[in-house]
């Protein structure tokens, strides 16, 4: 018994007036064996303000929370959060974890994008905030593509013309001005924070919350009885599970083909 299984952790916290958070970390396995028994499901929450993000876990699959976003008051020395799924943006980039995404940019201010599921950071310029690298894709859900795990874009100054852009697949945009804070990751996607604006270094704003993840458990209906956990949805001849944050902690319980019986462990 075999089942297709999405496992995204929660996006880093974007930098006050500095780098964007990385996106969570991304699993995707399209033939993963289970037995009959219950798994419990963990969904990783976004890291808030410079804080990477949880890891989110099914049996023995774990993404890597996003890495942080390197604060603007650490000057060029500053590096983005590393270890995550991918690292935070900063003066020297985060390294993201092997396979589950890409690292953070790299600046000579802490103005960089966090890096994405599908690619990495782009890199801060003076006067110019880095976008955060683009997600990955799955048609895990629906059979549509969706994007997850975007980086968080780059915060920066009032004399910045833009701020770096969130990442497709989440990622919150960056923001410019003392008081302006990074825009949040969306939920569900495992999108890093934006990073929050600054002014001379005084009066930085707050980098953005990463956004939640999720797991998504997808198998051919007619292999398996009436399976139960998260939000439950048919696609043609394939049932689907969704787990979000509200989700964390509850049980998948596989059920044995025909639907004869469940076993719980």
């Amino acid at each position: 018994m075999t089942v297709k299984v999405l496992v995204v952790a929660g996006g880093g916290g974007g930098g006050h007036g500095g780098g964007g958070g990385g996106g969570g970390g991304y699993i995707y396995n399209a033939s993963f064996a289970v037995t009959p028994q219950s798994y419990t499901v963990t969904v990783g929450d976004g890291g808030a303000n410079e804080t990477k993000g949880s890891n989110s876990v099914f049996s023995t699959l774990t993404a890597i929370g996003g890495g942080l976003g390197a604060s603007g008051d650490s000057g060029s020395g500053g590096a983005g959060g590393s270890g995550g799924g991918s690292g935070g943006g900063g003066g020297a980039g985060g390294t993201a974890t092997s396979g589950q995404g890409y690292d953070g940019g790299a600046g000579p201010t802490n103005n960089a994008g966090g890096g994405g599921g599908g690619a990495v950071g782009v890199n801060g310029e003076t006067g110019v905030a880095g976008a955060g690298g683009v997600g990955t894709t799955s048609t895990i859900l629906d059979g549509s593509t969706d994007y997850y795990c975007g980086g968080g874009g780059g915060g920066g100054s009032v004399g910045v013309s833009t701020a770096g852009a969130g990442g497709n697949g989440g990622g919150g945009a960056g923001r410019v001005g003392a008081t302006e804070n990074g825009y949040a990751g969306t939920s569900d996607t495992g999108g890093g924070g934006g990073g929050g604006g600054t002014e001379g270094g005084v009066g930085n704003g707050s980098g953005g919350k990463g956004g939640s993840g999720v797991v998504i458990i997808r198998y051919l209906t007619a292999d398996f009885g009436t399976c139960t956990g998260g939000t439950k949805t048919t696609d043609g001849s394939y049932t689907v599970h969704k787990f979000v944050l509200a989700d964390s902690g509850t049980n998948f319980v596989v059920a044995t083909g025909g639907g004869n019986f469940l076993l719980f462990l």
